[in-house]
């Protein structure tokens, strides 16, 4: 058995060597099997612990303990996030800003190059809580938004998370109907797509991270392929018009957009990782591949999109399938061949969907407490039946849909970030001891969380006159485009420290 797949043993005689934590601990962790009846709670372990020796996960939202924090192979942590956002999605957003915004490939470059880099920062920086805490992003959130409160900002990741995957569905369906020329249906093709991922999610966090591990090198391939079958157009770009400062920020704030949103999902996927793990390699790690990953493939997706106008066969494929069809159009040099790559590259996505479903599975166990009695498996199938239609509706129009919505999907993850690294460098000193595993579903000796809740909620004030969406825009981002999400990092943490200190003192603890 590999080590590098497998989490690693501790020397304590709890642990086997080369024992499969996660199986382990969804059979013996009895706090997230039902309550009932001896017959009916003893049928429901039994179901369980069936699900979990065919490889499927069943923990749920508690914090793993520290004597199954095993994993040290921490460069996995690299090639998850290279991973996910090895696809499509980069692409699409980086079309944006040549196709949708009329900014000149320079401008859109330079403009993905310094938000990538600044809005990770954040978001890495979140991931050291996994290991440190051995809990998922939303439930260490409740050492600052309290137990009651931080159901508000579960909501919103939830829907944040559920966007993200809606826009994954529809790109593959998109492509997938391009691929067949219309006999397979942008629908049909969006509901293939998360058939595939709701059935990866079922087997949870270690399958998730060992398809991850390996498939972005063949998303990559596939890639290469699709330049090399196109990129003689690449240099045909539309003219441009020189950007002045409210276009490139508003630009900006959809990169910050799709990046700072990942904030509420970071820890999910390293709570496995011992809890010595060194705090540089679990930034620098996510940090890299999300800048890597997304800076190229946002580019690579610019240039495509300031052809696209100039490209008749590219146009033709944009006006029947949207993106599909551009990229299916790419690769017609190639034949067959080409739209097997197609294929390919539409069902690249199913990583990223699975991952999200993971992550919204869990979350549903957060917005309402006793949910936390229902096995994750049941959340992953309703979650799914929400998204299928959802994302055929959005497909129609499918753009419009993706600007409004990472537009939007920044505000609120900024507040975030900055209101969990503030308490975790400014009061808790950056120590994770302060953490207290054991208090993780005690609302009484939990934070309030109303500074928290005031702070974000507060820092909506400035950041509503400084929006600027296709529906909206506010007087201050008339003039300076759109810098909701830079007031919001700032706001809410600035907020938050005297907000917090009057929590503390009236409490009496952390």
């Amino acid at each position: 058995m590999r080590e590098d797949l497998e989490p690693q043993a501790t020397g304590s005689p709890e642990t086997a060597i080369g024992q499969d934590v996660e199986k382990d601990a969804a059979i013996h962790d009895t706090t997230q099997l039902p309550k009932g009846d001896d017959v009916s709670s003893s049928s429901t372990a039994s179901l369980l612990r069936r699900l979990t020796s065919w490889g499927v996960e069943v923990r749920g939202i508690a914090p793993v303990p520290e004597k199954d924090q095993t994993k040290t192979q921490y460069h996995n942590v690299f090639f998850l996030w290279l991973s996910m956002l090895v696809n499509l999605l980069p692409i699409i957003t980086g079309m944006l800003g040549t196709l949708g915004y009329g900014l000149s490939l320079r401008d859109t470059s330079l403009t993905i190059i310094f938000f990538s880099l600044l809005c990770y920062i954040p978001t890495a920086y979140v991931n050291i809580l996994g290991p440190q805490t051995g809990m998922r992003q939303m439930v260490s959130a409740r050492y600052s938004f309290g137990f009651f409160p931080v159901t508000i900002v579960v909501a919103l990741n939830m829907m944040t998370v559920v966007g993200f995957t809606v826009i994954a569905g529809i790109v593959a369906g998109q492509t997938l109907s391009a691929v067949s020329d219309g006999r397979i249906s942008v629908a049909l093709g969006i509901v293939l797509t998360f058939v595939v991922g709701l059935f990866m999610s079922f087997c949870g966090y270690k399958v998730i991270h060992i398809y991850n591990r390996w498939s972005w090198l063949g998303v990559l391939i596939c890639f290469i392929i699709m330049t090399g079958c196109g990129g003689k157009h690449l240099s045909e770009q539309v003219e441009a018009e020189p950007a002045d400062a409210p276009l490139i920020l508003s630009f900006g704030c959809l990169i910050a957009g799709f990046s700072i949103a990942f904030a509420g999902i970071m820890s999910d996927y390293s709570v496995y990782y011992k809890s010595t793990a060194p705090v540089t390699r679990m930034f620098f790690y996510p940090y890299l591949a999300q800048n890597l990953s997304t800076i190229l493939l946002m580019i690579l997706g610019a240039a495509i999109g300031g052809a696209v106008p100039n490209v008749p066969a590219w146009n033709e494929g944009h006006t029947r399938f949207s993106t599909g069809g551009v990229l299916e159009a790419m690769l017609r040099p190639a034949g067959g061949f080409g739209k097997f790559i197609a294929v390919l590259l539409a069902f690249s996505l199913t990583g990223n969907v699975s991952a999200s479903m993971y992550t919204v599975t869990l979350n549903w166990q957060l917005l309402v407490p006793w949910f936390v009695r229902i096995p994750r498996i049941v959340f992953s199938v309703v979650t799914t039946a929400v998204m299928i239609p959802v994302a055929i509706t959005a497909a129609t129009d499918f753009f419009d849909s993706l600007e409004n919505f990472l537009g939007i999907v920044s505000y609120w993850p900024a507040a975030f970030a900055a209101i969990v690294i503030v308490e975790h460098l400014y009061f808790r000193k950056g120590d994770s001891s302060t953490y207290d595993r054991d208090i993780w579903n005690n609302a009484r000796k939990l934070p309030s969380g109303i500074a928290a809740i005031t702070a974000g909620v507060a820092s909506f004030g400035l950041i509503v006159p400084c929006m600027a969406a296709t529906w909206y825009t506010g007087p201050i981002a008339e003039h300076t485009g759109d810098i909701g999400f830079e007031v919001a990092f700032a706001l809410a943490g600035l907020l938050y420290v005297p907000l917090r200190t009057l929590e503390i003192k009236l409490q009496g603890r952390l």
